[in-house]
């Protein structure tokens, strides 16, 4: 029997169990186990780096014959490590644990009844806590996951929570595919009592097979709640349920055999490829991606680290200002004199929710985007283009998009 035609965003899949097929790993996934970096989480908060650079495995896995045949979702998990893959001291060490040691095909493997929900083929693309990828690292996360949804349904990613909302959006802002992308992680190891790791990955697993975000870009999974990669942060070191969409709240929640979803983004709402996003990796090179920093303003700040970042030779700087995305004296004056060397600035609040408006000579408005994510999208800018306005215009367009 072949395959049933892809769903749309509204549809849901229910269909008859069948045996899921997992496959085994290359020894590059072993390598990046035991390369992996170390992330040992307790009171001190202490991260040990790896001695070694871990691999990156990008070779696509072909979709078993037995999948093509099947009536359901064919969907790749690509693990990155963190804290989901996180072995704990002992079966009660909530906080004391090794991030990125298990491998995505034995977490996988041991997930019960997927075969009720997808034909699941795993990646171990590497094995490391999400703060350990560098930029060019993503840059191959993300031609990885195009190329995986050229012959996948849709495509699951597993990441460390701790630049979740980065990853995700360098994600939701570069993948060409309208297939469905669903980021998830977990606050709990893998190994401890009382551990989201199981229901995190397997959700993420019937969210991606059921078609329903389809058209939405990359979106993350974790304690039952679906958020848009766009303007979810991380609100709290421990908590289970710490994303949060601040002002716009979550798109859905998955229940069980329901999957609600309540609003949908803009890109959702237009004709099936005329919303990819204007990044399209392919065209250009990991040496193109451009150095943009963050540069944070306080009572009586210094603008030291604004000339700094001038001087290591950034093309953007993005401010996460007091209130309405206000910086002291000494940083506008430092960030005035890097503007006339050609230093573009992007000007966000560091409330934690809130729109800035406005802008002015070499600065750009970051309406409600964080910092951090403000900073993902003047990267792409910058990478693509050297026009002020040009990058403006993405600003407004994709950094704010209304429906």
């Amino acid at each position: 029997m072949k395959k049933s035609s892809y769903l749309r965003p509204w549809a849901v899949w229910s269909t008859a169990a069948l045996t899921a097929l997992t496959l085994s790993l290359s020894p590059v996934g072993t390598y990046a186990a035991q390369a992996a970096t170390v992330e040992v989480k307790g009171t001190t908060g202490a991260v040990q780096p790896a001695p070694t650079t871990p691999a990156r495995n990008t070779t696509i896995p072909a979709v078993p014959e037995s999948s093509k045949q099947s009536p359901l979702p064919n969907v790749l998990v690509i693990g990155t490590g963190g804290t989901i893959a996180g072995k704990s001291e002992d079966s009660t060490s909530f906080q004391n644990y090794k991030a990125g040691t298990l491998l995505i095909a034995d977490m996988v493997k041991d997930l019960p009844d997927k075969q009720k929900i997808a034909d699941v083929s795993t990646l171990q693309f590497g094995n490391s806590g999400s703060g350990s990828y560098s930029m060019a690292d993503l840059y191959d996360l993300s031609q990885t996951v195009d190329k995986a949804l050229s012959q996948y349904d849709s495509v699951v990613v597993t990441t460390g929570t701790d630049t979740m909302e980065e990853i995700a959006y360098f994600l939701d802002m570069t993948v060409q595919s309208d297939k469905p992308v669903i980021i998830t992680g977990s606050m709990r190891p893998w190994t401890v009592i009382g551990s989201d790791a199981q229901a995190n990955l397997y959700n993420a697993i019937k969210l991606a097979g059921s078609g329903r975000t389809k058209s939405f870009g990359t979106v993350l999974m974790l304690n039952d709640t679906i958020q848009l990669a766009r303007g979810v942060t991380k609100t709290n070191d421990y908590r289970t349920d710490t994303f949060e969409t601040p002002m716009l709240g979550a798109v859905g929640y998955i229940d069980e055999e329901n999957i609600r979803i309540y609003r949908a983004p803009a890109r959702a709402m237009k004709p099936e490829g005329t919303a990819k996003p204007v990044f399209d990796l392919s065209k250009i090179t990991k040496s193109d991606l451009a150095k943009v920093e963050i540069a944070i303003s306080y009572q009586e700040a210094g603008g030291g680290a604004i000339e700094g970042f001038v001087k290591s030779g950034v093309k953007g700087i993005v401010t996460s200002g007091t209130g309405a995305g206000g910086i002291s004296r000494a940083m506008g004056q430092a960030r005035t004199k890097a503007i006339e060397e050609g230093v573009i600035f992007v000007t966000t609040t560091r409330t934690g929710s809130g729109s800035v408006y406005g802008g002015g000579k070499g600065i750009i408005a970051g309406d409600n985007l964080s910092p951090q994510q403000a900073r993902i999208l003047l990267m792409l800018g910058l990478s693509f283009s050297d026009d002020f306005d040009t990058i403006k215009k993405w600003f407004e367009t994709y950094g704010t998009p209304q429906v």
